[in-house]
């Protein structure tokens, strides 16, 4: 059976190999061209997820490529053998004591933490050397391991040579403004970086930090710029939303987050919120903004007049705007066979109930009555200016739900459908009747 543990693992492995082959999914490369760009990512360093190698082989990269290719994403998990990583020697108590004092004492080795816990009486009974040393092993936590994770700490520098190919996020909380009902409330600034031009490609203020706001952000972005090869955050809830999650699945985007308490490598966005601070919101007097909306506009008239035009020292002296126009060519439109409407739709499965509703939100929604008892999947997409939820059961589309009318149904009564007994219908006390349901 694969754990929780071992599945983040995979995914995380999983993640790391499409990285490195997501513009060679989406390269029309082939021949000597195809060749050189694989040859050129062999020759590179990589961090390389619960490894100590640092590089790639160009047969590997190929492999990769052709698996994916041939079956898809999941292709990419590294096979694990189902005896891997269990000690039935250790009980799962003490090998959790043993891995937490590893990682809070990386110097230590296993022995002495074995030593040390039984002293303290932490562990249930002795282990041996040799049971020891296999699970260390297995579960990727030699001292080796230990000490290059802690000493990566410090952080490394990294940058990405074209638009599109790392996209960071991150969230800076500004002072207070009015909303429409007059009460000061935090305004919170979302903002979506390109790290190699540090052009700002979505940036938006709003009072709420939600999934919603990120998922408008990546909406905005495939319609306006293009298909982004890989998007970093930190590991906030605003990030880690399953819905957002499965969108980004479908997509092909991976979302990769940073370790918890460690913005290794967000320094780009960080510093990108140190000049919004500094040369943006320095300048505003709060009591002078009448509302969330006319901050937001006076940040964006900011943003496209002052900082896209200003040299960048990271950049060479370009300006991000001219780092961005220049690298356009390496830039992957969507696939205009993908519906984003459909792709970015939420999915909530409910049972309909005995009078033909389901509850979403605290609302109630009329469905057929043929569904009744029936488990459906309830799909909507948020971001429509007029969202809509449609009916689905077993891969067959039911219409759509539609809200109940409480004072409406106080004066109608049911009828039955004589062609389809199935359907129910309401008729008003004026005689009008309204199918239910389908639209």
């Amino acid at each position: 059976m694969v754990t929780g543990e071992v599945k983040d693992k995979q995914k995380t492995v999983s993640d790391f190999r499409f990285g490195i082959i997501a513009d060679l999914v989406f390269s029309r490369a082939s021949g000597k061209e195809l060749a050189r760009l694989i040859a050129e990512k062999a020759s590179r360093s990589y961090e390389i997820p619960f490894s100590r190698k640092t590089r790639i082989t160009q047969s590997c990269i190929r492999k990769w490529l052709a698996s994916y290719r041939a079956k898809g994403r999941d292709v990419l998990l590294p096979k694990t053998r189902k005896d891997k990583g269990i000690c039935r020697a250790i009980a799962d108590g003490d090998k959790e004591s043993i891995l937490k004092l590893l990682e809070q004492k990386p110097q230590m080795d296993a022995s002495s933490a074995v030593r040390t816990l039984l002293r303290d009486g932490r562990l249930h009974g002795e282990i041996s050397k040799s049971s020891l040393s296999r699970f260390i092993r297995a579960s990727g936590f030699d001292r080796t391991a230990r000490l290059h994770v802690a000493t990566k700490d410090q952080v490394q520098g990294f940058s990405y040579q074209y638009p599109l190919e790392c996209i960071q996020v991150d969230d800076m909380h500004s002072f207070a403004v009015s909303d429409h009902a007059g009460k000061l409330r935090k305004a919170i600034l979302i903002a979506f970086l390109d790290d190699a031009t540090r052009r700002v490609l979505y940036a938006h203020f709003s009072f709420s930090e939600n999934a919603l706001e990120f998922e408008r952000g990546i909406l905005h972005i495939l319609r306006s710029h293009g298909m982004p090869r890989r998007i970093y955050t930190d590991n906030g809830a605003t990030f880690v939303s399953d819905q957002t999650c499965r969108i980004l699945d479908t997509l092909g985007i991976p979302l990769i987050h940073s370790r918890p308490g460690m913005p290794k490598g967000r320094g780009k966005i960080e510093r990108f919120f140190r000049t919004v601070r500094t040369q943006f919101e320095i300048t505003l007097d709060p009591s002078s903004i009448r509302s969330i909306q006319d901050y937001d506009m006076r940040f964006r008239s900011w943003l496209e007049s002052e900082y896209h035009r200003q040299p960048h020292s990271g950049l060479g002296g370009r300006t991000p705007l001219d780092a961005y126009l220049s690298g356009t060519d390496h830039i992957y439109r969507v696939d205009p066979s993908i519906d984003l409407d459909e792709v970015f739709c939420h999915e909530e499965s409910r049972v309909v109930a005995n009078d033909g509703t389901v509850s979403v939100g605290g609302i109630h929604y009329e469905v057929p009555s043929i569904l009744i008892g029936s488990k459906v999947k309830l799909r909507r997409n948020p971001h429509a200016d007029v969202p809509a939820m449609s009916v689905h059961r077993d891969g067959t589309a039911y219409g759509t739900a539609r809200r109940v009318d409480v004072y409406a149904n106080a004066r109608s009564k049911r009828i039955m459908d004589q062609d389809d007994p199935s359907q129910v219908a309401f008729r008003s006390s004026k005689g009008d009747a309204d199918p239910l349901g389908v639209s």
